[in-house]
């Protein structure tokens, strides 16, 4: 019975709700027409019964009729899609491969064979054969991928609940992807450095071979590399390639740099370079802007150094081995200090902070930044967390205790965003990234009224709208450049006092380690300066006191001490021991008087929890490349950086990796 009344047994018509609504409307108006003619008259009935009949039988027979042509139709074109996915599968240009629970190839379409020429496949496991593509297939499970087997490359698509791996070859596609990439254009900026402060005791004689020799070794590099180059000027070139030449230049690690430098040395007269590079922007407008902005890093660095960046990828830096040549001067010194007087004089108050953790530089620049605005009839503010300092600055402010003006100026950083307008400053001292201030919240309450003034190395992290830089790589300290200005400020205003100038004086004395460190004539005159403003030497050694805790400490850190690559020094503190900054970079001081250490490194756990590194150096080996690749930044000779989330040994770990590469490191900023 079920057989009979089986869905394959009734006629499709049937089959479908519609035609049956259809024929059930039929079947009741004949059935009201039949029951009418009866009524009426017998003989009509009867007549209207067998036409019913009639029109009943010519009906079905039509929709057997159309039934079997529609399920010919309907089986001739199920063949014709089967046989069009089995021809697909085998002819179609995607290559699929079938595996069985076993991951052994069950079956694999002719176009996919093609590429294991004539390896036999089927029931092998595919590692087995191919280990490099099993491999490649295994770590993109159920995700579209693009992968590189032998010389092609393939969109990959594995999908593990059939067993199945569909790979199409877009190796053309991608060739041309490629074309377009090393097509794209790179703008560049080269500078010479100390071009004007080498040529002004030259001959023209000297002069004119200088140049010949700069612009011959310059041309002989941009033609090896397949780029353009032109002079602008006696110390400025411009330069266009293509971002294939760009990679070919990185790989050579701008070895042109090192070139010049040494043949320029050997004739006594040392020449170095600064290059700007900017790729990946379509505008060529934005990207000269960019190439300008990479110059300006690369200066504000120190310069003998390169800097290749595109809008939004981090700066690649290449370089910066030696430590910078001093160009600043006296004229650059008074045109700050007058820009300094305006900006003042534009503003209702001034606020000035150092970095978190400030040491003594950053806390003497700001007491002689708030002199200065005094000087100037200004109200000026020093930001600081007066709870989170170290010994050598908490007894700075026991002393300034005794000067009620300064004592009242220093604020906290919440007071600080209270107080601060519209028409308020800000000065950053010792330091240019808005992300280590004091106060970050109220850098980015007055991003568009901040002034800069540093001693280290500009970093890719920098504020976007500063009003007034002043960073001198070549200083010995911001205390050091902040001196200077005093010399152009009005002479009826009250001058410095003893407890500033100390204070002052400290921090010189701390960042050139008692002057045997980055100490130039000019630091000399500015140590000289604030002596005879009344700086107590006395009181600079209370200062620099440390007390038994940390000297124990210190003696602790050195202990460990472990030597990588013969001349560098490396101390570990506990993973579960807390270490203070100044104690670490204290530890890394004193490894410098070791006899064999030309660098030294400290790794220690900090309070907040992230592992910290001081790194020093005597000036031969650059610690500000190591430390930026680590995310931190600093001087060639004075660098640090902290990490989070890694343990002191996973650190040490990766600072040992990094010292031992064999090419110097390539900075990469975070």
């Amino acid at each position: 019975m079920k057989k009979i009344f089986s869905r394959e047994k009734i006629p499709f018509f049937l089959q479908n709700q519609q035609l049956r609504l259809l024929a059930l409307v039929i079947f009741s108006l004949s059935l009201i027409m039949l029951v009418t003619g009866y009524l009426m008259n017998w003989i009509f009935g009867t007549v209207v019964l067998i036409l019913i009949v009639m029109a009943g039988v010519i009906s079905y027979n039509t929709l057997i009729e159309l039934s079997s042509s529609a399920n010919e139709y309907i089986s001739d074109l199920s063949y014709r899609i089967k046989r069009g996915e089995q021809e697909a599968l085998i002819q179609m240009p995607i290559g699929v491969m079938i595996f069985n629970s076993d991951q052994t190839i069950e079956w694999i379409n002719p176009y996919l064979q093609r590429y294991f020429g004539d390896k036999d496949v089927l029931g092998y496991r595919l590692e087995d054969i191919e280990p490099t593509l099993a491999a490649t297939l295994s770590a993109h499970q159920d995700e579209p991928a693009t992968i590189r087997w032998q010389d092609y490359q393939f969109d990959v698509r594995v999908q593990q609940s059939t067993n199945t791996v569909y790979m199409m070859d877009v190796t053309k596609y991608a060739e041309l992807t490629d074309q377009f990439e090393d097509e794209k254009l790179v703008i560049g900026q080269i500078f010479l450095d100390n071009y004007d402060e080498i040529t002004q005791s030259m001959t023209d004689t000297d002069i004119s071979n200088l140049n010949n020799y700069v612009t011959n070794e310059l041309s002989k590099w941009t033609q090896m590399f397949g780029m353009y180059l032109k002079r602008l000027d006696d110390d400025h070139f411009f330069l266009l390639g293509y971002a294939s030449s760009l990679r070919r230049v990185e790989e050579n690690k701008f070895r042109i740099l090192d070139r010049i430098r040494e043949s320029t040395s050997k004739q006594n007269f040392p020449l170095t370079l600064s290059i700007g590079i900017a790729y990946g922007e379509r505008n060529m407008n934005n990207l000269a802007d960019l190439a300008q902005s990479n110059m300006d890093l690369a200066l504000g660095r120190g310069g003998d150094q390169v800097v290749v960046k595109s809008e939004d990828e981090p700066a690649r830096f290449y370089g910066g081995k030696t430590n910078p040549m001093e160009k600043r001067t006296r004229v650059r010194a008074r045109m700050i200090s007058q820009t300094l007087q305006e900006l003042m004089n534009q503003s209702d108050q001034i606020f000035v902070q150092g970095h978190r953790q400030p040491d003594m530089d950053a806390v003497g620049a700001c007491l002689g930044i708030r002199r200065i605005a005094e000087m100037n009839g200004k109200q000026c503010w020093i930001v600081l967390d007066e709870q989170n300092v170290h010994s050598d600055i908490q007894r700075l402010l026991d002393q300034l205790k005794s000067d009620e003006n300064i004592e009242s100026a220093i604020i906290s950083p919440e007071e600080a965003l209270e107080k601060a307008t519209d028409q308020s400053l800000l000065i950053m001292a010792d330091h240019s990234k808005p992300s280590i201030s004091m106060s970050q919240a109220l850098y980015e309450r007055l991003e568009n009224r901040v002034m800069i003034i540093d001693h280290h190395r500009r970093g890719e992290e920098f504020p976007e709208n500063p009003v007034l830089v002043y960073i001198e790589p070549y200083a010995s300290s911001t205390c050091e450049l902040i001196t200077e200005m005093f010399e152009y400020q009005s002479h009826d205003a009250e001058p410095i006092n003893k407890i500033e100038a100390t204070a002052m004086l400290t921090g010189i004395v701390i960042d050139t380690k008692s002057f045997s460190l980055r100490s130039g004539s000019r630091t000399f005159d500015a140590a000289s300066y604030l002596r005879s403003a009344g700086a107590d030497s006395l009181l600079v050694q209370q200062f620099m006191k440390e007390n038994v805790d940390s000297y124990l400490q210190r003696n602790h850190l050195i202990e460990t001490v472990e030597f990588v690559n013969q001349d560098m020094a490396l101390c570990v503190g506990e993973d579960d021991q807390v270490y203070d900054p100044v104690t670490a970079a204290q530890a890394a001081d004193s490894l410098l008087s070791m006899s064999g250490v030309d660098a030294s490194f400290v790794i220690t756990r900090r309070e907040d929890g992230r592992v910290g590194i001081s790194a020093r150096s005597l000036g031969e080996i650059n610690v500000q490349v190591y430390m930026e690749k680590l995310g931190g930044g600093g001087h060639l000779s004075n660098a640090a950086t902290q990490i989070e989330g890694q343990s002191v040994e996973a650190v040490k770990q990766s600072l040992i990796d990094l010292l031992t590469a064999t090419d110097e490191p390539t900075t990469e900023s975070n």
